[in-house]
C-alpha cells in the first residue's frame, strides 16, 4: 500500500474559490471584509507568515492592513491599537501574530481582541465555546485539518483518532472538533509513556508535536490516515514534519506532506473566518 498524498494546496484553492464567491456577494452589499494584522518585533518567520496571510487576503478580494510594532513596544500601546481596531467598522477580523516578545502577556493581549473579530479563534470565549460545539470562529489549523478530511471524504464518525501534541493552538481544539464529529479521541503529549501503543490504534493520526521523525512506520496501523501538522527546519535547511514521510507513506492510506499539507489550509481558514466575521457583522447592521 502506498498512501494517497493529501494536497493541501489543492484543498486550499478549492476553499479559496468559495471564499471569492462569498467576498463578491458581500461586496455587492457594500461590505469589503477587512483583516488587521498586528506584528511585534523582527521575527523572520513571523514576517513570512504575515506576508503570506496578506497575499491570501488579496487573492480572494479582502482588504488587509499590517500594523508593525518594535520589539520593545509597551504592552499598553499594542492593546490600545487592538481596542481601536475593535471599534473600527471597516475591520472585521483582528490577528496578533505569535509569538510575541517575552515581556508581553500574550493571554492578556489576545483577550483584548473582540470576540466578534477573533478570527484566529484564540479568545477564551471561542475556546470555551468550542468545548460546547458553539464556537464563533474555530482555530484555523485544526479547522483546516477538518476541511482536508472532508475534502477527501474520509469518515470521522466512530473512528479511533489519536492526536499527538496537546497545545492550545492545535492539539486540544483538534481533539474537541473531532469529538464533536463522534470520533473516539485520545490525546498524547510529551509525558506519554510508550507513544507507539497509542498511535498503532489510530484510524486517523494527527501529529502536532514539533519533533522531526517522531512517528515511524512501525508506530502506524496499516491503512491509517496520517495528518502531519509539524513544521521543523533541519540543520541542512530542509523543512520536515513530525512524521517519517517516506516510511509511513508505505503503510498509510492517506498522508499529508510537509510542506504543502496543513500549512496552506491554516491561512485559508483565517481568510474564511474573516469573511464569516464580515457577514455576521453585516447581518447585525441590517437588523
Amino acid at each position: 500500500m502506498v498512501a494517497k498524498i493529501i494536497d493541501g494546496k489543492a484543498v486550499a484553492q478549492h476553499v479559496r474559490a468559495q471564499c471569492r464567491e462569498e467576498t463578491a456577494a458581500l461586496k455587492a452589499r457594500g461590505v469589503t471584509p477587512g483583516l488587521a494584522v498586528i506584528i511585534v518585533g523582527d521575527n523572520p518567520a513571523s514576517k513570512v507568515y504575515v506576508a503570506n496571510k496578506v497575499k491570501a487576503c488579496t487573492e480572494v478580494g479582502l482588504h488587509s492592513t499590517v500594523y508593525a510594532f518594535a520589539a520593545d513596544t509597551p504592552d499598553a500601546e499594542v492593546e490600545a491599537k487592538i481596542l481601536a481596531l475593535n471599534a473600527d467598522p471597516l475591520v472585521h477580523g483582528i490577528l496578533v501574530q505569535l509569538p510575541l516578545p517575552k515581556h508581553f502577556d500574550a493571554k492578556r493581549v489576545l483577550a483584548a481582541i473582540s470576540v466578534d473579530k477573533d478570527v484566529d479563534g484564540f479568545h477564551l470565549y471561542n475556546v470555551g465555546a468550542l468545548a460546547q460545539g458553539e464556537t464563533v470562529f474555530p482555530p484555523c489549523t485544526p479547522y483546516g485539518v477538518s476541511k482536508m478530511l472532508e475534502y477527501e471524504n474520509i469518515p470521522i464518525e466512530g473512528q479511533n483518532v489519536v492526536v499527538v501534541g496537546a497545545s492550545n493552538i492545535v492539539g486540544k481544539p483538534m481533539a474537541m472538533m473531532l469529538m464533536q464529529r463522534d470520533a473516539t479521541v485520545c490525546i498524547c503529549h510529551a509525558k506519554t509513556r510508550d507513544l507507539a501503543q497509542f498511535t498503532i490504534l489510530a484510524d486517523i493520526l494527527v501529529v502536532a508535536a514539533g519533533v522531526p521523525n517522531l512517528i515511524l512506520p512501525q508506530m502506524v496501523r496499516t491503512g491509517a490516515v496520517v495528518i502531519d501538522v509539524g513544521i521543523n527546519r533541519l540543520p541542512d535547511g530542509r523543512l520536515v514534519g513530525d512524521v517519517d514521510f517516506e516510511g509511513v507513506r508505505q503503510k498509510a492510506s492517506y498522508i499529508s506532506p510537509v510542506p504543502g499539507g496543513v500549512g496552506p489550509m491554516t491561512i485559508t481558514m483565517l481568510v474564511h473566518n474573516t469573511i464569516q466575521a464580515a457577514r455576521r457583522q453585516a447581518e447585525l447592521a441590517e437588523g
